[in-house]
C-alpha cells in the first residue's frame, strides 16, 4: 500500500462518528435557537436573586423587625398564595429561600414546559423536524439533541441565580442548594411538555395542555401552603417537592429522588410515544371521519375565535380559580403585629393599605392586569403563527383585506381581555363576600376594569412590533411586558429616582378599591394602544408575509 493512501476505515467507526457529529452540533443549534428566552430567564433568576438577600437586610435589619415580620407574614394564608410555606424567616437565608426559591420554582415551571415544546413539537410544526430526519440523524439522536440543550440552559439557570445570591452576600454551600431546589422543577416540567408534545397535534395545544398540567401544579401547592390540614397535598406537586427541600431550613437533599424519578419517567415515556407516531402528527390528532363544524367560518374574525376560545377558556378558568382563592383567603390579612418601618417598606410600592383585606385584594389585582397583558401579547402571537404557517396566505387569497384581518384580531384580543378581567373582578368579589370582607361588587368591577388601559397599550404595542418585524414580534412583546412588571415590582425598593420608576405603565395603575381609577393615565394609555393599533394595521398593509 502506497505511503500515502488513507487506511480503510471501519463501517462501525464511521457510523459511530456521524451519529456522535449531528448529535452535537443539533445540541449546539437548539441552544442557540432558544438563546434569547435562556438568556432572558437567567438575568430575572440573577437580578431577583440579588434583589432579595439585600432587600431583607436593608428592611429587616435588626431581630425585633425580623420577629414582627415572622409574626406577621410567616403564617398569613394570603402571603403563602404565592411564596409557599417559610422556614426560619428570622435569617436572611430563610428569607431568601421562600421569597426566592418560592417564586422562582414557579418561573422554572413555566420555562421547562416552553423549552419542551419549543424544541419538540415546535420544530415538527414548522417542517425542520422532518428536514433533520431525512437527513443522517435518528428520532433518537434529534430527542437527546433537544433534551441536552434544555440541560445546558437549565445549568445556566443555575449558574445565575447562585450567582445572585452569592452577590447579595449568603454563603456558597447553601446557595447552591437554593439554586438546586428551584431548578429541579425543570426536568419534571420538561417531562410534562415533552409528554403533551406527543400527543398534541400542535404546538398551540401542547402549550395549552401542559400550561393546564403545570397550573394544577400550582393549585395543588396553594391548596396545601394555605389550608389546614391538607399539607400532604404538597407531596404530589413538583413545586411542593422544591418546598420541602428546605434549603436554609433543614435541608432534606433525600427529596430531590422525586423530581429525578418523575422527569426520568416522564421523559422516558415520551421518547418511547416519539418512536412509535409518525412526525408532525399528535397521538391525540383529530379524526377524519368527524362530522363536519361549520361554525364561526364566516369571516377571518369569527375563524380567528373559532381557533383561540379553547385559549380563551383556558385563560378565563385559571383566572377564576386563582380570583376565587384570592378573594376567600383574603380574610386572614391583617396588620397585627407589623412594625411602622415594615408598613414605610411595603407603602413603597404606591400600593396603598395592602395589610386589610381590601387592600390586598387591591394590590393583587396587578397581577391580574398582568395576566391580561400576556393574553393579548399571545393572540398577536397567534397571529403570527397564522402567517409563518402560511395559512394567512389562503386566507388573504379570499376577498377579504390584510385591514380586516388584522383589525379583527384586534377586536378579539380586546374582547377576551375583557371576559378575563370581568372574570378576575366577579370571582374575587364572590371569594371576599363569602368569608365576609366588606367590599361591593360594583368596586370589583372597577377593579376589573382597570386591567383594560395598560392591556390595551401592551395590545397596541404588540400589534406594532408584528407589523414592523413580525420574526421578532413575539419576544418584544413578551419583553416588554415582562421588564415594565418586574420594574413595577422592584425599582420603587432600589432607591433610584422617582421618575425611573414612572417609566413602567403598572405604575400609573390606581388599585381599586383603596385607590381611586386613574381616570387621565387610564386614558393616556389607551390612546398610546389605540395609536400603535392603528399604526400596526397601515404597516401591515404594506409589507410581504413572512414565513417561519
Amino acid at each position: 500500500m502506497p505511503a500515502n493512501a488513507e487506511a480503510p476505515t471501519s463501517p462501525r467507526r464511521s457510523a459511530r462518528g456521524v451519529r456522535r457529529g449531528p448529535g452535537l452540533a443539533l445540541a449546539r443549534q437548539a441552544f442557540r435557537d432558544a438563546r434569547a428566552r435562556t438568556f432572558a430567564f437567567a438575568y430575572l433568576f440573577a437580578a431577583y436573586s440579588y434583589i432579595q438577600p439585600v432587600g431583607y437586610r436593608h428592611a429587616y435589619p435588626t431581630l425585633t423587625a425580623r420577629l414582627g415580620f415572622a409574626r406577621g407574614f410567616g403564617d398569613n394564608a394570603a402571603i403563602r398564595l404565592f411564596y409557599g410555606e417559610p422556614h426560619n424567616l428570622l435569617t436572611v437565608g430563610g428569607y431568601c429561600a421562600w421569597r426566592v426559591g418560592g417564586t422562582l420554582a414557579i418561573v422554572t415551571a413555566i420555562y421547562g414546559l416552553l423549552a419542551a415544546v419549543r424544541a419538540l413539537r415546535g420544530e415538527e410544526d414548522s417542517g425542520r423536524g422532518e428536514v433533520v430526519l431525512a437527513g443522517i440523524a435518528s428520532r433518537r439522536t434529534v430527542y437527546l439533541s433537544a433534551m441536552a440543550a434544555i440541560a445546558a440552559g437549565t445549568l445556566l439557570l443555575w449558574l445565575a441565580e447562585l450567582a445572585g445570591l452569592v452577590l447579595g452576600g449568603l454563603p456558597i454551600g447553601s446557595s447552591a442548594y437554593l439554586a438546586l431546589a428551584t431548578v429541579s422543577v425543570v426536568p419534571v416540567c420538561v417531562g410534562v411538555g415533552a409528554i403533551t408534545s406527543q400527543l398534541a397535534p400542535t404546538r398551540r395545544s401542547a402549550l395549552e395542555f401542559g400550561g393546564a398540567i403545570v397550573g394544577l401544579f400550582f393549585l395543588l401547592r396553594v391548596i396545601a401552603d394555605t389550608s389546614g390540614g391538607l399539607g400532604w397535598l404538597r407531596w404530589t406537586t413538583p413545586l411542593g417537592w422544591a418546598e420541602e427541600l428546605r434549603p436554609f431550613g433543614g435541608a432534606h437533599p433525600s427529596v430531590l429522588i422525586l423530581p429525578v424519578a418523575a422527569s426520568a419517567l416522564l421523559l422516558v415515556a415520551a421518547a418511547r410515544i416519539a418512536s412509535t407516531r409518525d412526525i408532525g402528527t399528535g397521538v391525540l390528532s383529530p379524526r377524519n371521519s368527524a362530522a363536519p363544524r361549520l361554525r364561526l367560518l364566516s369571516s377571518p374574525t369569527a375563524l380567528a375565535l373559532r381557533s383561540e376560545r379553547g385559549s380563551l377558556l383556558t385563560w378565563s378558568a385559571s383566572v377564576a380559580v386563582f380570583a376565587l382563592i384570592l378573594g376567600v383567603i383574603s380574610k386572614s390579612i391583617s396588620a397585627a403585629g407589623i412594625s411602622k418601618s415594615i408598613e414605610r417598606e411595603i407603602s413603597k410600592l404606591g400600593s396603598g393599605p395592602i395589610l386589610t383585606p381590601r387592600g390586598y385584594i387591591a394590590f393583587v389585582f396587578i397581577f391580574f392586569i398582568l395576566a391580561v397583558s400576556l393574553f393579548v401579547c399571545v393572540q398577536i402571537s397567534a397571529a403570527r403563527h397564522d402567517e409563518a404557517d402560511q395559512r394567512l396566505e389562503t386566507l388573504l387569497a379570499l376577498p377579504f383585506s390584510r385591514s380586516r384581518f388584522l383589525a379583527g384580531r384586534l377586536l378579539l384580543a380586546a374582547g377576551g381581555a375583557v371576559v378575563i378581567a370581568v372574570v378576575a373582578g366577579l370571582l374575587s368579589w364572590a371569594g371576599a363576600a363569602s368569608q365576609g370582607v366588606s367590599i361591593s361588587l360594583w368596586q370589583m368591577l372597577e377593579a376589573a376594569a382597570n386591567c383594560l388601559p395598560v392591556a390595551m397599550m401592551f395590545l397596541g404595542s404588540a400589534a406594532l412590533a408584528y407589523a414592523l418585524a413580525p420574526r421578532a414580534s413575539s419576544a418584544l412583546a413578551y419583553g416588554l411586558v415582562t421588564v415594565t412588571f418586574l420594574w413595577y415590582l422592584v425599582g420603587a425598593l432600589t432607591g433610584v429616582p422617582r421618575w425611573v420608576v414612572d417609566l413602567t405603565p403598572f405604575e400609573h395603575v390606581g388599585l381599586v378599591p383603596v385607590q381611586q381609577f386613574q381616570v387621565g393615565a387610564a386614558a393616556i394609555m389607551l390612546a398610546i394602544g389605540a395609536g400603535a393599533a392603528v399604526t400596526a394595521v397601515l404597516a401591515f398593509k404594506r409589507r410581504d408575509l413572512l414565513g417561519a
